[in-house]
């Protein structure tokens, strides 16, 4: 995907790390200058200082997704700094411990919602306004396996990412004809602070358990998640619109 992206703008949120990151990367890689946020101010400022020592145009802005206030902001900022917004990737999430549903509260459940689902309906408001203004633009929505499967003792976060995939195909049927294009991608187990969180720290016997699912027999990348994700939002996949791309390593084919 090397320069397919020159003169394009990129807004990743969930950026301060793992596959947010690596897309954020990803993007300038390919030539875009990137717009980095998340709620974890020293997180994003240290990634954009990263991209930038590395002779990228990237700027870090602090936003807190469930507040539609900060991401209209958010918004702002991104089309004041480069005038346009060509790519987003509403990446910006949160799992929820594992408990069966009758042990999960309400507000553990709204806590996941908020973020999860409302997060991405902040985003894709402020972007498809200005994608719309343009006349083209490409959003790409993060859910998850667990949004095409059921969880066991992940119901808050399994309906927060079936909810994402629902909200991505009913978008993207809105906008297919006005030159914008939104799509989702399902990543699978990957290595990022959340598979340290599921994982309690890398266990080694619920790594195995969980590998042992993995037909490819190890966790994917960040990069490997950041690629689909960059090649969605790329002219090449041009024909695509409201897919769910499942990048799992083979889970789902079982």
């Amino acid at each position: 995907m090397t320069g397919s992206f020159e003169g394009k703008v990129a807004l990743v949120t969930g950026a301060g790390g793992g596959i947010g990151l690596a897309t954020a990367e990803a993007f300038a890689n390919a030539g875009a200058s990137v717009i980095l946020a998340d709620c974890d101010e020293k997180a994003i400022g240290k990634a954009a200082e990263g991209l930038r020592a590395a002779g990228h145009n990237a700027i870090g802005v602090t936003c807190d997704v469930t507040d539609a206030v900060q991401v209209e902001a958010m918004i702002e900022r991104a089309v004041r700094t480069y005038g346009r917004l060509d790519a987003a990737f509403n990446n910006a999430g949160v799992n929820s411990d594992a408990a069966a549903f009758l042990d999960t509260s309400d507000d553990e459940f709204e806590r996941v919602m908020n973020v999860n689902l409302r997060g991405v309906w902040n985003c894709m408001k402020g972007e498809l306004q200005q994608m719309m203004a343009q006349g083209s633009g490409a959003i790409v929505n993060c859910s998850s396996i667990g949004g095409l499967k059921g969880s066991r003792g992940r119901s808050a976060y399994s309906a927060s990412k079936h909810a994402v995939i629902g909200l991505t195909r009913s978008a993207a049927l809105d906008y297919a004809a006005t030159g914008i294009r939104i799509n989702a991608v399902c990543p699978g187990m990957v290595k990022t602070p959340m598979a340290v969180f599921v994982t309690k720290n890398y266990d080694p016997e619920i790594v195995r358990r969980m590998v042992a699912q993995e037909p490819i027999g190890r966790f994917g990348e960040p990069e490997e998640i950041a690629a689909a994700v960059v090649w969605l939002c790329s002219p090449a996949a041009s024909f695509m619109v409201g897919h769910a791309m499942a990048v799992d390593g083979g889970i789902l084919a079982g």
